[in-house]
């Protein structure tokens, strides 16, 4: 009996730690306070059990640290249920991810790509920040 209890709780918490594990992010791509800069920023919406956002995240941490310098990222997990992010959701109607919002040095938005995209064009995309 004892084994079965300690097998179900297994079953259940193991997904939940990895889920928590996966969705803390700690890169130092940028975070909310960095969205006031006076530069071009990129607002990347995102869902750690999305394969696309992972795919996106992947190809972002290759790209971006070369336009650092001239662009800020702001990443929001679209499931993290933080005030926040639910205003930005709103704000962006966002129902999709991933969702990349570029906004040039106004604020004001450039471009909306939804879903994955190619490494060229998420290059041109940023190149096209102004």
């Amino acid at each position: 009996m004892k084994k079965n209890i300690i097998t179900v709780l297994l079953i259940l918490l193991v997904p939940i730690a990895a889920y928590f594990f996966m969705s803390s992010n700690n890169s130092d791509m940028g975070n909310v306070a960095d969205a006031k800069a006076a530069k071009p920023q990129i607002i990347k919406f995102t869902s750690s059990m999305c394969l696309d956002c992972q795919e996106m995240n992947k190809l972002m941490k290759e790209v971006y640290p070369q336009y650092k310098d001239k662009v800020t990222l702001v990443e929001i997990p679209v499931q993290d249920g933080k005030a926040f992010t639910e205003e930005q959701i709103k704000k962006y109607n966002i129902t999709l991810v991933p969702t990349m919002i570029f906004l040039d040095s106004n604020g004001q938005q450039v471009k909306r790509v939804e879903g994955a995209i190619p490494k060229e064009e998420l290059v041109q995309c940023i190149e096209g920040l102004k």
